[in-house]
């Protein structure tokens, strides 16, 4: 049975353990690429909406049409945002009243439609039971 003195230090060793992870810095981001990839490509919408770009360039309310009304005008705005930030996609902005965006995706974004392309075949031949769309709609 531990004394308070031992019970104290043993504390002590546990937080300055715990101090010493948190404050350690990482060399890298990423233990592994596919984790890298699925930062950048993960969730609900990004595929979608970088497979809706892959034949070119499509303005807000195109993209909008294709994909709803399985995802909302705010979700696609921030989904947009951050693949532009991530380097996969390019926000055009005209000068005009009313103003008009495109969008298109980068060398980087087009990179991963081979991937999307194996993805929604996968889907096809494992769960085509299940898919309203086809990936060629």
């Amino acid at each position: 049975m531990y004394d308070i003195y031992s019970a104290y230090k043993h504390i002590c060793f546990i937080l300055t353990g715990l101090i010493l992870i948190e404050t350690t810095p990482k060399k890298y981001k990423y233990s592994w690429p596919i984790e890298a990839t699925l930062d950048v490509i993960g969730g609900k919408w990004k595929p979608l909406v970088i497979y809706q770009l892959k034949d070119g360039t499509l303005r807000f309310n195109q993209i909008v049409s294709r994909v709803q009304p399985r995802i909302t005008q705010r979700m696609l705005t921030k989904e947009l945002r951050e693949l532009e930030k991530d380097g996969l996609v390019i926000r055009k902005v005209y000068p005009q009243v009313p103003p008009k965006v495109e969008y298109s995706l980068t060398e980087t974004g087009q990179s991963l439609i081979p991937i999307l392309d194996q993805l929604c075949d996968w889907g096809s031949e494992h769960m085509g039971d299940d898919i309203e769309f086809k990936c060629e709609e």
